[in-house]
């Protein structure tokens, strides 16, 4: 009856706390992640931007080509021939060899294949309607989301571009208390609400106009172009809220 008994756990001993990433950590990767996915990940404050930056952010010259190259097929076939099904097989083809070449040459395929869905989708629907306009339908759309989601994050005083740079500069909500990075990023955000509503003031009526050739014309004009020199602005706020120096201490006087 004397003898004590010694109970131990059968559980392994729990990690330390730095060895268990924290749900913040988490957020902040995987928002990290996709915000360099995109050309707004290139914006990096302490940087100047460069034409070299600025043309790596939108994908080098491959980017650009993927980009301009179906929509440009697209235009010029339908404005030569009114042929609906040809032009919308140009650029599927265009999109198809995009992601063998990418394949063949080893590099991230991904940026390719995503083109190609979305070319695909739009080709569907046009043939399925047989209207050439249908074509840029899902751009359109794409642009109607974006303009709401970051008009909703200003309302509720997140604004998306602050939000993206907070993670990319390991600031995910820290800039919030500081007044200038706070306001520039609300402006930042507001540009880009502007971009989005350009393209829909100046495409929506040419769509439902059934006017494809200007609207086909419109959309290169007002895609990568315009996305540029956004991005050249927006690195610009950026740089100067985060790099500005630092508000000397106000200097009591003792009575």
């Amino acid at each position: 009856m004397g003898d004590r008994v010694t109970v131990t756990s059968a559980l392994p001993p729990e990690p330390a706390d730095d060895a268990q990433p924290s749900a913040r950590d988490a957020l902040k990767t995987a928002f990290g992640d996709a915000a360099r996915g995109a050309g707004i990940g290139a914006v990096t404050p302490g940087e100047v931007p460069t034409a070299k930056s600025l043309l790596a952010a939108v994908g080098g010259v491959r980017g650009l080509i993927e980009s301009i190259l179906p929509g440009l097929g697209f235009l010029v076939v339908y404005t030569l021939t009114k042929d609906l099904l040809l032009s919308v097989s140009v650029p599927l083809v265009v999109a198809v060899a995009f992601v063998v070449v990418r394949a063949a040459t080893k590099s991230m395929v991904m940026p390719a294949v995503a083109g190609l869905i979305g070319i695909g989708v739009s080709a569907v629907l046009a043939l399925m309607t047989g209207r050439a306009e249908d074509n840029f339908l899902p751009g359109l759309i794409i642009n109607v989301v974006s303009l709401t989601v970051l008009l909703v994050s200003i309302l509720v005083r997140w604004p998306l571009i602050g939000l993206i740079v907070g993670v990319l500069t390991g600031e995910l909500t820290e800039w919030r208390d500081d007044r200038t990075k706070r306001r520039v990023l609300t402006v930042a955000t507001w540009l880009w609400v502007g971009l989005f509503a350009a393209r829909l003031l100046v495409q929506a009526p040419l769509y439902f106009a059934g006017e494809p050739e200007l609207l086909g014309g419109a959309k290169l004009i007002m895609g990568v172009p315009l996305y540029a020199a956004m991005l050249w602005v927006t690195w610009l706020l950026v740089r100067a809220a985060f790099t500005r120096p630092a508000a000397e201490p106000s200097v009591g006087v003792s009575p």
